[in-house]
């Protein structure tokens, strides 16, 4: 799997940086079937943008982008969402994958 991170408009710390990367990699434990992280930061006037693409296998991509006083909080909330996103991606094929019916609980007792 690959991450990549990339500046514009500014410049990360070394412990950003790697910060930044150590959260991106984080969300492979939400869905180990990722096949590339991009992380893009932005410095905006006051504020930092952080936006993250995901690809995942068989096409699926998510985004997510905050905005926070530092880079860092904009990775948190914007790691947060994509956490969200990819639970509910993985819940939702595994229970296409013949687990039990929509709207059933098992066998009837009675």
């Amino acid at each position: 799997m690959q991450t990549t991170i990339t500046t514009r408009h500014g410049s990360l710390e070394p412990e950003e940086q790697r910060y930044l990367e150590e959260k991106a990699n984080k969300l492979l434990k939400y869905f180990g079937r990722l096949m590339a992280i991009e992380v893009e930061v932005d410095h905006q006037k006051n504020d930092w943008l952080v936006e993250i693409f995901v690809s995942a296998e068989h096409k699926h991509d998510f985004v997510a982008r905050s905005t926070a006083s530092t880079p860092t909080a904009a990775m948190d909330q914007s790691v947060h969402k994509l956490e969200e996103q990819l639970r509910r991606y993985k819940e939702k094929i595994q229970n296409h994958k013949g687990g039990v019916p929509q709207g059933g609980s098992g066998p009837n007792h009675g």
